[in-house]
């Protein structure tokens, strides 16, 4: 029999304590322990006050203090005088397209205005085309082959939108119609083939107002509204 040098005795003495350490350590339940997570059980409802398991809870409409739901059309109502035809138009947009919500149009056509008026100064035909209705497109991209033809250029910078709000609203058939008067400020220039400026001036700020319509067939998935009509106001 083979003798332990004292390097691997003092090894195996150390391994032995340190086991009894951890079963009296680990080994110990007081009671008081939490139940073993479970990730598929964790969000779900607690128990009711019977001990009965809750099914997951389904959370219903909003109600106003009275105990009445709150009506579909509140955003509406605040949006615009109750009775009015401006109401009346929004609200039958409400009804053939449940998810309208009139400010958050307001804040989209206010994108959708800047994008259109950049991407006609630039001729970006391709973004001009999935924001405008063919007819729109058409009158856009003539005006563009035109100035083109020309050797004309557009130089804009757009300061922003001082004010947008819907003015008009009716459904014709399938397809929401809303009109919007917008002003805008608005830096441009028009440049010939020698660099004059020719209309506008690059170093002024100028207030543009605008009448814009907008449409979306309330039957189709697309939920993007296009420009289908156009004027200044005066």
């Amino acid at each position: 029999m083979e003798f332990l040098d004292i390097g691997t005795l003092f090894f195996i003495v150390a391994a032995v304590v340190i086991f009894i350490q951890l079963r009296n350590v680990l080994g110990r339940r007081t009671g008081s322990e939490k139940p073993p997570f479970d990730p598929y059980t964790a969000g779900r409802s607690r128990e009711t006050e019977n001990g009965a398991a809750k099914d997951n809870v389904v959370s219903l409409p909003r109600r106003k203090s009275g105990g009445e739901a709150e009506s579909p059309y509140a955003a509406i109502d605040a949006y615009a005088e109750a009775g009015s035809d401006l109401n009346k138009g929004l609200r039958a947009i409400r009804d053939a397209d449940p998810s309208f919500e009139p400010r958050g149009f307001v804040d989209g056509a206010k994108l959708a205005y800047e994008m259109i008026v950049m991407a006609y100064a630039d001729g970006d035909r391709k973004t001009l085309k999935n924001l405008l209705s063919r007819e729109v497109f058409e009158g856009f991209v003539a005006a563009i082959n035109e100035r083109e033809k020309k050797s004309e250029k557009v130089q804009s910078s757009f300061v922003g939108i001082d004010k947008a709000e819907i003015v008009a609203a009716e459904m014709k058939g399938s397809e929401a119609h809303l009109t919007l008067r917008i002003i805008s400020e608005l830096i441009s220039a028009t440049r010939d083939s020698t660099g004059e400026v020719i209309d506008g001036d690059p170093e002024t700020v100028a207030e543009v107002k605008d009448v814009w319509t907008f449409a979306r067939d309330t039957r189709s998935r697309d939920p993007n509204w296009k420009l289908v009509a156009t004027e200044a106001e005066d």
